[in-house]
């Protein structure tokens, strides 16, 4: 069940009120999301969210800080703490706390913390990658909470937004068999839809075609939209899909996928493999693969069964 205290409401008619989040930075209960070099804080199964009063050295670290929103009436801001040698000294973290890299442990969170954890990172890493102007090269500094970089020369005044790359992933099916492939730097036996980028002047579903035909050889058909996921590494939105395979004939590009191939339903309701296995259900690919496993997914039907979002 949903821990209804970490829903977030993202406030963005607060962002621009500096009044108000210097005042709320020292209020009771404000609340932080420490990030650690790309790495998150969890205890047990939940994210770690001190309190800031009680997190005075965390704040004078003097990392990026960034309002999130609000959690049940509480304030709360994501604080970039790589300065600091080793976080998990920290009394305010408390004990028992640990580092994630939530590409890999998302799965062990619940589904409102890995939101909280992802929009920080990427957020904090968004700061980290835009601290000059890409127009003049000039400084820029944050403003609207954290949700806006200015350039700091004034002939230029550039405002900078955060932004999110969209990529396709691409579930495709002859019907009883999926299509399967693997990246030589993903660990050793995974295998995932494929998937790429959109690319400038292109409509999704062109990139979905073309993503396939590239990357496998493989024309398809039957495109039909299944969910959408967040994944900032560093800051995309998986837009996923399920499609028909038009031919079983595979042409490996030899670039971007090391291995593919079709994968037979039953198969992928077995236990995993050493050799073989799928990315969990935290991951959107997984959440197409375990439909497609089930019988959920068919493309004859305009009501295709989406995929329950992470």
């Amino acid at each position: 069940m949903a821990d209804r205290g970490r829903e977030l409401d993202r406030a963005a008619h607060l962002r621009k009120d500096l009044d108000f989040l210097e005042r709320t930075l020292e209020a009771e209960g404000t609340l932080l999301v420490p990030v650690w070099r790309e790495l998150h804080v969890v205890r047990g199964e939940r994210l770690v969210l001190p309190n800031a009063r009680a997190a005075a050295r965390l704040l004078d670290a003097g990392g990026e800080l960034v309002w999130l929103g609000m959690l049940a009436g509480k304030a709360c801001f994501a604080i970039d703490i790589d300065a600091l040698p080793d976080p998990l000294v920290e009394p305010s973290l408390g004990p028992g706390a640990e580092l994630i890299d939530l590409r890999l442990s998302a799965a062990r969170l619940p589904a409102e913390d890995t939101e909280l954890a992802f929009y920080a990172r990427a957020l904090l890493l968004w700061h980290a990658r835009h601290r000059f102007c890409g127009r003049c090269g000039a400084p820029t500094r944050p403003r609207d909470g954290g949700h806006l970089r200015l350039c700091t020369r004034g002939e230029c005044g550039l405002e900078h937004f955060p932004r999110t790359d969209p990529c396709v992933l691409v579930l495709v099916t002859d019907g009883e068999h999926c299509l399967l492939g693997r990246q030589r730097e993903w660990p050793a036996g995974m295998y995932s839809a494929l998937a790429g980028f959109v690319e400038p002047s292109e409509t999704i579903e062109q990139a979905a075609a073309r993503e396939v035909l590239e990357e496998a050889g493989v024309r398809i058909s039957a495109l039909r939209y299944a969910g959408s996921q967040p994944w900032p590494f560093p800051a995309s939105l998986m837009l996923g899909f399920i499609a028909r395979a038009e031919s079983r004939k595979l042409t490996l590009d030899g670039a971007e996928l090391e291995d593919a191939r079709w994968v037979p339903r039953g198969q992928l309701l077995c236990a995993p493999r050493p050799d073989f296995f799928v990315p969990g259900t935290h991951t959107l690919s997984g959440q197409l693969i375990a439909a497609f496993a089930r019988g959920d997914l068919e493309l004859g039907n305009r009501t295709t069964t989406t995929p329950e979002n992470p």
